[in-house]
């Protein structure tokens, strides 16, 4: 297994972390969930967002809830939030879609967490490829991005 950015970040801040791979047939969390065995609600999906401020920001989000932009918004204090186009995601994360890990990107941005995200003993977040899973505390996560924690939900 080749180790990626996301990795050599986690290694670099000394968080515990467990690299569980599958054979990605469909990107998304809910694919990655049903592969590894593990809910749905602790399987973040990593989401890039334009803020109208120019800035990108990342969302992470559990698997089963849709990400409220206006809430984003509101919580980043800007007047709107889009979702990032594939281009731009891939260009602010280093990753291709559907291995976006908000560990090791290549251009530092700020981190959004779900509160319920932190209702959980360990959650699966991206690893930096598709296909990869870091498993974790939510709150080594937290802190190792200075993540906000808000509701961010629809």
């Amino acid at each position: 297994m080749s180790v990626t950015a996301a990795m050599r970040f986690l290694k670099q801040k000394k968080i515990p972390f467990e690299i569980r791979e599958y054979d990605l047939k469909i990107k998304g969390a809910e694919f990655a969930a049903e592969a590894l065995n593990w809910p749905l609600e602790a399987m973040i999906k990593t989401l890039v967002v334009a803020l109208s401020d120019n800035s990108f920001v990342l969302c992470c989000m559990p698997g089963h809830i849709e990400l409220s932009l206006k809430n984003l918004a509101r919580a980043a204090a800007v007047k709107s939030a889009r979702m990032a186009t594939q281009e731009e995601a891939e260009k602010q994360t280093g990753y291709l879609v559907g291995g976006i890990s908000p560990f090791g990107t290549a251009k530092r941005m700020k981190v959004w967490l779900h509160k319920s995200l932190l209702d959980f003993e360990k959650v699966g977040v991206n690893g930096g490829r598709r296909g990869c899973i870091a498993f974790m505390r939510p709150t080594d996560l937290r802190d190792a991005l200075e993540a906000r924690v808000e509701d961010l939900a629809v």
